[in-house]
């Protein structure tokens, strides 16, 4: 394994998915590829899963009601691969988080790895090779996470630079939180897909990969964060979500800690823990339990628990925001 790669979490004694000399071609992977007038990027990104490495894939495609022309491009594709490798879906239209979360739910949908996958990347040729080989040989009764830094990259695809480059181990205590990356760059074993989909409709989902990160280590699944870029990440007007490695980008988010939305998003993180907390281990769930009481009550009470929580985050500026946010009763 690459050195640099941080894992987290309990791995077990359970029989493995297969052989873990099995060659990785063998296992079947489910990429969720949510689009939304995403014609201008899409090519690329669908050519570079097209020139994978790794060619058990099949691509299920949500799309939110594009009118610009992206299902005309993904009924080209479709022709030109194959209509059962590249499936087309209508979104719920109620938002990225929430596209993706139909693909989740999807009980018609299986195989033994899902990769989720944005409109406008561009994948590296041996990103599902290597995103595979990391958790094939984990066992299949937890859920596992495989997921990496990205190289930032131009609307024209000139490298801007890499994305935050976290040192501190995964955990739920982390997940808590803060999310760790991208849900560009992950793959999830069927244990995790399982969890996830257990979440109920009626909830809020902030963001799908921060949950998948929240839920695999409070399940005690294995998260396994690679400090190598697997993808390009296009920084464009049309983003969704960017990144925070400028000094702007990283107080926008220091801000969100102590002006509420912090504290709006861990109400429904808590809400979804709590519908689910009989799948937490009895370690995390004394955990999410002193992160609870902690956002009540007097000052020494929010810094006891959250102490006692051990919750944290990946850099010390972004700890110094979550120590004024506890301060501030804003977690």
């Amino acid at each position: 394994m690459d050195p640099q790669t941080l894992r987290a979490g309990n791995a077990g004694t359970e029989p493995l998915v297969k052989n873990a000399e099995t060659p990785p071609s063998t296992f079947e992977i489910a990429i969720f590829l949510c689009t939304y007038n995403g014609r201008l990027f899409l090519k690329d990104q669908i050519d570079s899963i097209i020139a994978q490495t790794y060619e058990n894939w099949t691509i299920y495609i949500s799309d939110d009601g594009s009118t610009d022309g992206t299902l005309e491009l993904l009924k080209h594709y479709q022709a030109l691969v194959d209509t059962q490798r590249i499936q087309i879906l209508c979104g719920p239209r109620k938002g990225f988080a929430e596209n993706f979360m139909s693909l989740i739910r999807n009980t018609e949908i299986s195989a033994d790895f899902f990769s989720f996958c944005d409109q406008d990347d561009i994948w590296f040729h041996n990103k599902l090779e290597k995103s595979v080989a990391q958790l094939q040989s984990l066992p299949t009764h937890l859920p596992a996470l495989y997921c990496s830094r990205t190289r930032l990259v131009d609307a024209h695809q000139k490298v801007l630079g890499l994305s935050s480059h976290f040192k501190k181990s995964p955990s739920f205590q982390n997940a808590l939180i803060q999310s760790l990356a991208g849900a560009n760059t992950m793959l999830l074993n069927n244990a995790a897909r399982t969890i996830l989909s257990k979440v109920p409709h009626y909830t809020h989902v902030v963001a799908h990969d921060w949950l998948a990160y929240l839920l695999t280590t409070g399940c005690g699944g294995t998260v396994i964060y690679d400090s190598e870029p697997t993808l390009d990440y296009r920084q464009h007007e049309a983003n969704v979500i960017g990144v925070n490695t400028g000094l702007k980008e990283q107080l926008t988010r220091a801000t969100k800690l102590i002006d509420g939305r912090f504290k709006q998003w861990s109400d429904s993180h808590i809400e979804i823990l709590e519908l689910l907390e009989r799948e937490l281990t009895p370690a995390h769930r004394q955990v999410f339990n002193d992160f609870k009481q902690g956002r009540q009550g007097s000052l020494f009470k929010r810094l006891y628990l959250f102490k006692r929580a051990g919750v944290y985050r990946q850099t010390l500026g972004s700890n110094i925001g979550l120590f004024l946010a506890v301060l501030l009763g804003k977690i």
